[in-house]
């Protein structure tokens, strides 16, 4: 079977000011674009062979993931299950507030007009599912709330290591099917 890569996009001008980003379209700032690079770099030392890369359409992650593409040669396709989680109110609000990680652990909650992490969860594991199925390796370039789904797809979390869970800008994580 093949292999999943994921990449969380270069840093973002929210990101850079400690804002929660969410469905907000926030670009990157140049040094995130400097990180794709160098994850470009990194994917092509560490020889890396992806059918593909799938992307989130918000321009933080599809930028990462053009860049990426450029440098490495991998074909990119815009998936729309990729979409950053719909914050509702917590979106533009400091990341790192106590409400909010407690709030990630209330998996119902769609906080106020956003999305449930339910929701999140069965989007993101029906992708999983399907590209599972395919049998080719990809790498997806998206978020961190995704890459926090994605690991609960892998792994077995608690509530807290759940809502604790994040990558770097531009982290790769590898997971074996």
């Amino acid at each position: 079977m093949g292999k999943l890569y994921f990449v969380r996009h270069g840093e973002s001008q929210w990101n850079v000011a400690n804002k929660i980003c969410g469905a907000t379209d926030i670009p990157l700032t140049n040094h995130g674009r400097e990180q794709a690079l160098q994850t470009a770099d990194l994917i092509i030392q560490k020889k890396i062979l992806a059918d593909e890369i799938l992307c989130s359409p918000l321009s933080r992650a599809k930028e990462t993931a053009q860049i990426i593409s450029q440098k490495t040669k991998i074909p990119l396709r815009e998936e729309t299950a990729l979409f950053e989680q719909n914050f509702g109110h917590y979106e533009g609000t400091p990341r790192n507030s106590e409400e909010f990680r407690l709030a990630k652990k209330n998996f119902l909650s769609r906080y106020g007009t956003g999305e449930s992490m339910f929701q999140l969860a069965q989007r993101i594991y029906n992708l999983l599912d399907r590209i599972k199925s395919e049998n080719k390796t990809y790498i997806l370039v998206a978020h961190n709330g995704i890459s926090r789904i994605i690991q609960s797809y892998f792994f077995e979390m608690t509530n807290d290591e759940f809502a604790d869970f994040g990558i770097k800008n531009c982290e790769i994580k590898t997971y074996e099917w």
